[in-house]
């Protein structure tokens, strides 16, 4: 009696989810639409974005300190709803917690792999999740096929912007996408949790015949197995989403709810390093 009582408790404890600012909630956003009643903890550290650009070192720092904070929030699983992280800090996160840990990477190349025909699958990131060959690695672990990398540094500060369509970024577009369309990928993974929010014009681009890769769905298939495979998942009946970020909560309120699918009116500020 004593087990199922626990086991009941522990089925409704939050999932926490971070990233280095606003693009986790697109990892959140398909989450909460696969696992609706999923309590989720998401943090973003708005006090360091972007991750993309930061040493590796100051990555897993960052990821430890917020995986701290949302321990304490007696979470029964984390993502890392950040490829960069991924890319960086997945390793150590799973080393050292004692919670179950995903990252964006893994799914993202699992689901290319499953959707590519001519084994040619194409990469777009940050510089950081580029220079990792995180993406390429997973991808050779579970297939032979060929995989062509570009860093787009520029589509984050276009998405948070608000400069998802236009002029501008379909030249911007076309300048990154062109490299790899020429490879005749067949396959393109969004390797950026803001890249979503560029889906029309990348379709454009890259056209009929290649089909993009959205990390955030394939994570959060991904969850929903883990959990369902340790008999996990929440009988809430009314789900709590709740949302911190180490700097600027109006900021993140007033972008935050472009990636989410629901209004974000509540943000609390937490300051890592005093706790």
């Amino acid at each position: 009696m004593q087990e199922k009582i626990k086991l009941a408790s522990l089925k409704n404890k939050p999932i926490g989810i971070f990233d280095s600012g606003f693009g986790g909630l697109t990892v959140m956003s398909a989450i909460s639409k696969a696992l609706p009643a999923e309590n989720l903890i998401y943090f973003g550290d708005t006090a360091h974005v972007p991750y993309g650009s930061k040493s590796r070192d100051a990555v897993i720092k960052f990821s430890k300190d917020i995986a701290a904070f949302l321990l304490k929030n007696d979470i029964k699983l984390l993502v890392i709803a950040c490829n960069t992280a991924s890319a960086f800090a997945l390793t150590a996160l799973k080393k050292s917690l004692p919670v179950a840990v995903i990252g964006v990477i893994e799914p993202g190349a699992k689901a290319a792999v499953k959707n590519t025909k001519n084994r040619k699958i194409g990469i777009i990131g940050t510089e950081g999740t580029v220079s990792s060959a995180s993406y390429l690695k997973a991808v050779k672990k579970i297939s032979k096929a060929r995989v062509f990398q570009q860093a787009c540094p520029l589509f984050v500060p276009l998405v948070e912007e608000g400069w998802n369509k236009g002029e501008i970024t379909q030249a911007v577009v076309k300048t990154y996408l062109t490299p790899l369309l020429k490879k005749n990928i067949d396959s393109l993974v969004l390797g950026c949790t803001h890249y979503p929010l560029l889906k029309d014009l990348l379709a454009k681009t890259a056209g009929k015949n290649v089909s993009l890769i959205d990390s955030a769905t394939a994570t959060a298939n991904e969850v929903k197995e883990a959990l369902l495979k340790k008999d996990l998942l929440s009988n809430a009946k009314k789900a709590a989403l709740k949302f911190y970020v180490s700097d600027n909560p109006e900021k993140f309120k007033k972008i935050g709810s472009k990636f989410f699918c629901k209004k974000i009116n509540k943000v609390k500020k937490i300051c890592l390093e005093k706790m």
